[in-house]
């Protein structure tokens, strides 16, 4: 890797979207020579006089446009929140190896998210919908903490309307005007219908929900290389130099931030799963 591949590219914000109390989503124009992402890859995202984090591509529009949704939690990403249509950051990416649709094709797929892990799973959903007929029956099940924290509600008409497709959203603490399901995201298993052995399963969130959503799908018949999970979180540099993310001889940024539980099983959860 050369030093001028380490230089941020121009980014314009073009549009701020705002998904729920301390999300958002940035539509960022970047200059010419900025490559397709593939979904689950991710960008370095440099705020000016602050800083850099990595942060998952929630969606692609074409002509350079990329998305990315971005909850405040750390000096950078609170930067970055305020950050308003026609400022300029600096992008760098995409990197990493995202959720290999490729070998999916023919196969069921099934995604689960929680909360701020719909962000990289978005992208799946899109993909899947334009390439409808590669895939079999898309089961998308999505949960948040409260109906006010879930991610691209405008959507969620939409996801109901594709073909051969289930999506079903539950949160843990429903509000006074919430009519849906009531629980955490497993709870949903019972209320579809899923072939384990036809099936792949991409599974992002917190790590203690998809802790418990592996042992849900082992349960019911999924095996080590049928689950794909994202360890974005763990990242910091991006380009496997800094060692934050190292995942026993894996670096999280470079050999993921995708990888199949058989993998993860191995180095991480060990004891837990």
């Amino acid at each position: 890797m050369t030093y001028e591949e380490l230089i941020p590219a121009k980014g314009v914000v073009k549009e701020v979207i705002n998904e729920a109390p301390g999300i958002k989503t940035f539509l960022i124009e970047v200059e010419d020579g900025y490559k397709e992402p593939a979904p689950g890859q991710f960008n370095e995202v440099y705020v000016p006089g602050v800083g850099e984090v990595p942060i998952s591509v929630s969606d692609y529009l074409g002509d350079g446009v990329v998305a990315h949704t971005v909850r405040a939690a750390g000096s950078v990403t609170n930067a970055l929140i305020d950050v308003g249509v026609g400022e300029v950051l600096g992008i760098r990416g995409p990197y990493g190896k995202g959720w290999p649709l490729s070998k999916f094709e023919g196969k069921n797929i099934l995604v689960v998210a929680g909360g701020l892990g719909l962000a990289p799973l978005r992208p799946v959903v899109k993909k899947v919908e334009r390439n409808r007929l590669k895939f079999g029956k898309l089961t998308i099940l999505y949960g948040a903490r409260t109906p006010q924290l879930l991610l691209y509600k405008y959507e969620f008409s939409h996801y109901r309307s594709i073909p051969n497709s289930e999506f079903v959203v539950t949160v843990d603490r429903p509000d006074a005007l919430w009519d849906g399901c009531v629980g955490v995201v497993t709870t949903l298993f019972s209320k579809v219908r899923i072939d384990a052995k036809e099936s792949v399963a991409l599974v992002c969130g917190p790590e203690i929900m998809m802790k418990y959503t592996v042992k849900e799908l082992i349960r019911l018949g999924f095996r080590g290389n049928q689950i794909y999970l994202s360890l974005e979180r763990r990242m910091r540099c991006g380009v496997g130099l800094c060692g934050h993310c190292q995942l026993g001889p894996f670096f999280v940024c470079k050999e993921g931030p995708v990888f199949p539980y058989w993998v993860i099983k191995k180095y991480f959860w060990v004891d837990q799963i």
